[in-house]
């Protein structure tokens, strides 16, 4: 009997061993469990980010607007969500409509047809949608920065809905998707590997012209704007970083090498990034601040998010280290212009996208140009890929402007963009919420 239980342990456990790496779907395609446990580990790693960004950014406003600021990041994690199942998924990943203008699969909305389906890396299609509707949540969340402590709740609401539908979702489909025709351009495609282009330099640039057509905070510059908690805001950051990997590393779509090479690219941007700004900063102002190593932190990690598969890690530190000086003169260009991003929406996010994305073909790997060649059927140049990338960048930067100025415009028109004046003296958290962050704590 104890011989036995003992074979039968055996037999169990050698069952266990080779079905660990795989298992079938119910049409039989195979399952790549070890991909699939990757990809939901990533999927909740960036969401984590969400709660990072809300942190970082409720932080550095005033005590009235904490719970403000913070809910312009949580409310994008239901509404985009909900539209991202509905139609945001098939718009970024069904096929060509309109002329290419978005993509649409019938099969895709509300994801009623993707209940058996495995995609070719082995992971259940259901994991991969989430993933990229993680995607779709924090890139409106991330613009609410530019407009901090001053805009209208209920504007805010339409604004990004809007936006996600008409910014996000055909930008997505041009760059990711198989027949988007950025994803096409030229040898090796415009190389956006987690979202230079889509998340940052859209989101950035729709932030500016959205801080513009607002005008600056009441009282600015002349009444400083002290941040409230900076530890949250460290903490906020702390999140990002951590939430980074997921971002980078789950963008490979795969768990091996290329994850690897993304996630070690990443680290090192971060940490090259935010060790540039505070040696900048030290020499420039005198002090290194924690605002600073922040700042550096989340620059680094903006230029590396396009390039984290292609390059290796000197290029990465290159990157974050070109970024954290970049951003930082863009921060003071800003001061000196005068206009009000409260909370750099643009100084980081679209101008470390543009130097990601614009500089990272100075840092590709030979295998990935002797890929491109290979392509071409003969030759394919740094300086070829520059014009793809530039062209890319433009695009995004274009359409990402001319459609913000449109929906802000409308959104203004019918239900009103800014807070007013009464609102915006009070505070958002009383105005809009009916709460304070911070208890019986009087907001300043």
């Amino acid at each position: 009997m104890k011989g036995l239980f003992k074979r039968s342990a055996i037999i169990t456990g050698l069952l266990l061993f080779f079905a660990a790496g795989s298992v079938l779907a119910s049409d039989g395609t195979q399952i790549d469990t070890g991909v699939t446990a990757w990809m939901l580990t990533s999927t909740a790693l960036v969401l984590l980010m969400v709660p990072g960004l809300a942190m970082f950014y409720g932080g550095l406003v005033r005590t009235k607007n904490v719970l403000g600021t913070m809910m312009h990041s949580f409310v994008a994690m239901g509404i985009m969500a909900v539209l991202w199942v509905l139609v945001g998924y098939s718009m970024s990943f069904g096929s060509n409509v309109l002329g290419g203008w978005f993509g649409w699969n019938k099969d895709y909305f509300l994801l009623k047809g993707i209940d058996e389906t495995i995609t070719p890396a082995g992971v259940p299609e259901y994991v991969f949608s989430m993933f990229q509707g993680k995607f779709a949540i924090i890139t409106p969340a991330l613009i609410a920065g530019a407009f901090a402590e001053r805009i209208s709740f209920k504007g805010y609401v339409v604004f990004i809905a809007l936006w996600g539908l008409l910014v996000y979702n055909p930008l997505c489909h041009w760059v990711w998707a198989s027949d988007g025709f950025l994803f096409n351009m030229g040898a090796m495609g415009a190389i956006d590997f987690a979202g230079g282009t889509v998340v940052h330099i859209a989101s950035g640039v729709s932030g500016l012209v959205a801080a513009l057509y607002v005008g600056s905070r009441r009282g600015h510059p002349k009444t400083a704007v002290a941040p409230s908690n900076l530890v949250m805001t460290m903490i906020g950051a702390g999140l990002l970083w951590v939430g980074w990997f997921g971002f980078n590393a789950g963008s490979s779509i795969s768990s091996g090498l290329l994850t690897a090479q993304a996630l070690t690219a990443t680290q090192v941007a971060a940490a090259a990034g935010a060790m540039t700004w505070i040696i900048v900063e030290s020499i420039h102002q005198g002090k290194a601040s924690a605002l600073g190593f922040a700042s550096g932190i989340l620059a680094g990690l903006v230029a590396v998010t396009p390039a984290a598969g292609v390059v290796q890690p000197a290029g990465a530190m290159v990157l974050g280290l070109l970024a954290a000086i970049i951003c930082y003169l863009a921060i003071l260009m800003k001061n000196k212009l005068g206009y009000d991003d409260s909370l750099d929406a643009f100084g980081i996010h679209g101008v470390g996208g543009i130097v990601g994305s614009m500089l990272l073909v100075f840092f590709i790997r030979k295998s990935w140009m002797a890929s491109a060649a290979t392509a071409a059927g003969g030759s394919w140049t740094t300086w070829q890929q520059f014009g793809v990338q530039a062209a890319a960048v433009s695009i995004a930067i274009a359409y990402a402007a001319i459609l913000t100025f449109i929906l802000i415009f409308i959104v203004n028109k019918f239900v009103g963009f800014r807070a007013s004046t009464e609102s915006e003296m009070q505070g958002l958290d009383h105005s809009y919420h009916g709460e304070q962050g911070y208890g019986m704590l009087n907001p300043r």
